[in-house]
């Protein structure tokens, strides 16, 4: 397992974010959930002496369509190694004219359209509401922009992602209600991947890599996994160079452990203590460790 440091930095996303010049030490562990199969080993490595873990989203080689990715086990075994911060890599599509493929976005937030997956830890035996009003880490979302600052990378602060159930792009008539709603950008993983980020305690952050402008736009083609891959390619150098440039600052941030993503449990339990079921207490020993002792 990871040792133990103030904040250890978790990155969901693509192969193409884990192959950083500098990254040593490097080790591909199982780790064993018992909300399922992973969609993969997590990736250590030590970048300047600091050590980072990497997930594949979507197992290597893309194996896991959006859908099927088990996204409670994912959260649970980045828990479970030690990682406190997580940033979520993700490819999405544009619903808006000055949000072009290529350009970066620091999502805020989220509307989840999202119907088969399963969205919480928790359930019959032991109950738990958390408050998604703010989906997202502002602290981690900071870094995230000083680190873009410095690469002088093109990136946008705040958004709000429309998380779709996939794995079809949308229809046209889709594309355009989602931009009446005021949508920014659309992709099928972040959810329920945050709302258990956020039930698990941990910080969690979104940088959206814009490959296409969904099927909306009357001067572009219709989106394929072609014109995706084309710019995702492109965008590759840049997002290793954030996560580079993150992963320092997120290391010396001293308000880590006191960030109010930490205590989200703190008044969530309802289900009272009597009546909680034993499996589901050891089932989420790791998750909820800290409110359930």
């Amino acid at each position: 397992m990871a040792k133990t440091q103030t904040t250890l930095l978790g990155i969901i996303g693509g192969s193409g974010v884990y192959d950083i010049e500098g990254l040593e030490n490097t080790r591909w562990e199982t780790i064993t959930s018992p909300f399922g199969e992973p969609s993969d080993a997590l990736l250590f490595g030590e970048l300047n002496g600091q050590q980072l873990v990497f997930l594949p989203r979507h197992g290597r080689g893309h194996r896991v369509p959006p859908a099927e990715v088990n996204y409670r086990a994912n959260i649970d075994i980045l828990k479970r190694a030690g990682v406190t911060d997580i940033i979520s890599v993700s490819a999405v599509g544009s619903l808006h004219e000055d949000l072009h493929p290529g350009m970066f976005v620091i999502v805020d937030q989220f509307i989840d359209r999202t119907i088969a997956r399963e969205k919480s830890f928790f359930g019959t035996g032991l109950v738990a509401h958390v408050s998604m009003a703010h989906p997202v880490c502002h602290r981690l979302g900071d870094h995230i922009e000083a680190a873009a600052a410095q690469a002088k990378m093109n990136i946008v602060r705040g958004g709000t992602y429309l998380v779709m159930e996939g794995p079809q792009f949308s229809t046209l008539a889709e594309s355009e209600l989602y931009r009446t709603w005021g949508c920014d950008v659309i992709g099928m993983t972040n959810m329920p991947e945050a709302k258990l980020a956020r039930e698990a305690e941990m910080c969690y952050a979104t940088i959206a890599m814009v490959t296409d402008y969904d099927c909306w736009h009357p001067d572009h083609d219709n989106v394929s996994v072609e014109a995706i891959i084309k710019v995702l390619l492109s965008n590759a150098d840049n997002a290793r160079s954030l996560v580079k440039t993150i992963a320092p600052l997120a290391q010396k941030d001293q308000s880590t452990q006191s960030c109010h993503c930490k205590s989200s449990l703190e008044h969530a339990l309802i289900t009272a203590p009597k009546y909680r079921d034993p499996a589901m207490l050891e089932k989420l020993a790791v998750v909820a460790g800290r409110v359930l002792d």
